[in-house]
């Protein structure tokens, strides 16, 4: 036995040992934000647990109902969702929860309830389970600004006004990326030990990118500065090599490949879908949080994504993010366009 080894196993840079370290920054701190987040990385652990076993456990397939945005439910997203509404209510922490899966917001009941609103897309990319490709769960944070009986305009606030961000990918290893606002840090899952140790820390962005993920599918229903733009990335005039096109179509597979290799992830809006098709509150904001903590941009082809104000809980918008220089490269297209 190598007792070398396993000694140096032993000063391991946890998710909790991460958080208490930062929290230990800021005297007043009472806790709660850290034990909100040890609940949602105890529902992460969970699902992913749930995922490796979809297969054996007969949960491949479709739970027989729809959800609200009219795509069929699959056993294991009924369940990841249950795994995250209890957690998060559990942890005394929260007031108002935001789900994919669910038509309405929850709010909690007064007994159990916290100052943190938390959004939240329990796993995106389900119907990718059947066929094994990464799946994840994405979620973002808000708090309360002042004491008050939560409304819907507690979570209906712009994504620069987030706390924290983050997702977690199952995928041929358990990955947990998480922002609180200084940096990006990325850790994953020992499950020898069922810790989340840091892995990735400080991430950053490559400035400029050599890929580009987008699906081409839709293409005849683009506006001109998307086709433009995907027409640059294959033909360039300047001389360059074509940027190389990877596209998985599970959002958090897609945009951790973007965050590690740099390039630009694309979802724009089309004559079919005029309001993009990703949601705001808990895809949009929480990617594009973590992408500008990263030192890259997020754009809706309009603004700055984290400036955009949601009006509903399920609102959609098109989005841009990835690398600084290729994000500018579309926004000089779309500037363009306006000009015209």
């Amino acid at each position: 036995m190598d007792h070398a080894a396993d000694a140096h196993r032993t000063d391991l840079m946890t998710i909790t040992r991460f958080v208490l370290n930062e929290q230990s920054k800021y005297p007043e701190s009472r806790g709660d934000f850290t034990i909100l987040l040890s609940n949602i990385v105890l529902g992460c652990k969970f699902v992913c647990t749930a995922v490796n076993k979809a297969g054996l456990a007969k949960l491949l397939g479709l739970a027989g109902e729809t959800n609200v945005q009219g795509e069929d439910q699959k056993k294991l997203d009924v369940l990841s969702n249950e795994v995250f509404i209890k957690a998060l209510v559990s942890s005394g922490r929260t007031c108002i929860l935001v789900s994919e899966e669910d038509e309405e917001a929850t709010f909690v009941e007064p007994s159990k309830r916290g100052k943190y609103c938390v959004v939240f897309d329990p796993l995106d990319g389900s119907s990718n389970i059947d066929c094994g490709v990464s799946i994840g769960t994405i979620f973002g944070i808000y708090m309360m600004k002042d004491v008050h009986e939560p409304t819907l305009d507690d979570v209906l606030q712009p994504g620069k006004n987030m706390l924290a961000a983050g997702y977690c990918m199952y995928g041929s290893s358990c990955t947990l990326v998480l922002s609180t606002g200084k940096g990006v840090n990325g850790f994953t899952l020992d499950p020898s030990l069922g810790e989340f140790i840091l892995t990735h820390p400080d991430i950053k962005i490559p400035n400029k990118g050599k890929i580009y993920s987008v699906n081409e599918g839709n293409a005849k229903n683009w506006d001109g500065p998307t086709s433009k733009y995907v027409e640059s990335c294959k033909f360039p005039k300047d001389g360059s090599s074509p940027k190389s096109l990877r596209y998985i179509g599970s959002m958090v597979a897609d945009v951790h490949r973007t965050l590690l290799y740099g390039g630009i992830f694309l979802y724009p809006a089309d004559k079919k879908s005029p309001n993009g098709k990703l949601r705001v509150l808990y895809e949009v904001f929480p990617m594009s949080f973590l992408m500008e903590q990263a030192g890259g941009q997020a754009f809706t082809g309009k603004e700055r994504a984290l400036d955009l104000v949601p009006t509903k809980i399920h609102e959609r918008a098109p989005i841009f993010l990835g690398s600084y220089d290729d994000v500018e490269e579309i926004k000089r297209l779309y500037a363009a366009e306006e000009k015209n």
